[in-house]
């Protein structure tokens, strides 16, 4: 997670036009909007953590410590969370082996959460695919690892390799490794939403550089809009607006990380059985969920599912709803999605 001055600016200024869910009301909006019902002026900042922009906004405080207290967490996560600090519990991790490690009690919870969806998606959300996704390294690198780097590291990634007893993991196999990336900044959201509410906050807006989850709404009780961008799209063209109150917002698209090579378009969500990225036709994927750890996990796991089992996986759990977007920029609802989100299309 650890970038350059000169790679952090190119993160932020990316990341800032294309995220997969982009926060619409803009402070100068919302002074505008909630001018008209409350006095109290939104307060906002944006920094660089956890290898993307962040932003995290308050409708109801003006104390801007409480804002800096929730990037401190972030950082602590980071530290803690990240493959790629080499310092960090799950970097000592990975370099341990076969010989059993003693993981933290976040931490522990937190893979035996990555493990669990293992199950769900039969191996298709594996957080286990740390050989793999260190060999693509999609942050940096715009070209197509060796079929034979691939095809090896492929034979090291397998969830159900992962031997979870409380604290305690083990690996079965030498050349094993966690990778926390596709639901890590959900878990740390929850947290911050976690801490605000400790510090009174009860209208705000936490965004994990696409990760969106929103704490009550506004101080006006009118839902916050939420845009979903329109894939490959410039900048903050979106391709429908929801109105959400208290709940998590997460996409997962190819449009996010990705590079072409010889005419083919590599994105970041890696089938961990084939070593490549999926191959469906599915372009993005939404998930509206009461928790952003959840909401991380499953636009993963049903963008790998595709659209008839992942829509399968969705309806079946309560409370959650989804849109999928196909290459023919289709919006596909999830059963309830409709009765129970306002949205406006585009």
């Amino acid at each position: 997670m650890k970038k350059t001055l000169k790679n952090k600016k190119r993160i932020y200024f990316f990341l800032s036009f294309c995220m997969c869910i982009l926060f619409l009301v803009s402070c100068s909006k919302a002074k505008n909007d909630d001018s008209k019902n409350t006095s109290q002026t939104p307060i906002t900042k944006t920094s660089i953590k956890l290898n993307t922009a962040i932003t995290i906004t308050l409708y109801d405080s003006d104390d801007m410590s409480i804002i800096d207290a929730c990037f401190d967490l972030c950082d602590d996560y980071e530290e803690q969370l990240s493959r790629t600090i080499a310092t960090s519990e799950i970097a000592k991790l990975n370099e341990s082996g076969t010989t059993p490690y003693q993981l933290s009690e976040t931490t522990a919870d937190l893979i035996k959460k990555g493990l669990e969806y293992g199950k769900i998606s039969n191996g298709l959300f594996d957080i286990a695919i740390e050989p793999l996704s260190s060999l693509w390294n999609f942050g940096t690198s715009t070209k197509r690892p060796a079929t034979e780097a691939i095809e090896e590291a492929v034979k090291h990634v397998n969830y159900e390799n992962v031997i979870l007893e409380g604290q305690t993991i083990t690996f079965k196999e030498e050349g094993m490794g966690i990778d926390l990336g596709a639901i890590a900044k959900g878990y740390i959201a929850d947290r911050i939403k976690d801490l605000l509410l400790e510090k009174g906050v009860k209208s705000a807006m936490i965004n994990l550089g696409g990760n969106v989850l929103c704490v009550g709404s506004k101080p006006d009780g009118s839902p916050f809009n939420i845009g979903i961008q329109k894939p490959f799209a410039d900048r903050q063209e979106t391709i429908a607006i929801m109105q959400l109150s208290d709940v998590s917002v997460v996409s997962s698209g190819i449009y996010e990380r990705y590079f072409v090579e010889d005419g083919i378009t590599y994105h970041h969500i890696l089938n961990p059985k084939t070593g490549y990225p999926i191959d469906n036709n599915l372009i993005s994927v939404t998930i509206i969920s009461p928790l952003s750890v959840d909401g991380d996990a499953l636009s993963t796991t049903v963008f790998a599912l595709g659209l008839e089992d992942g829509m399968e996986l969705i309806n079946s759990i309560e409370d959650t709803y989804a849109i999928f977007i196909t290459d023919d920029y289709k919006l596909h609802y999830s059963e309830g999605f409709l009765d129970n989100i306002n949205l406006i299309e585009e």
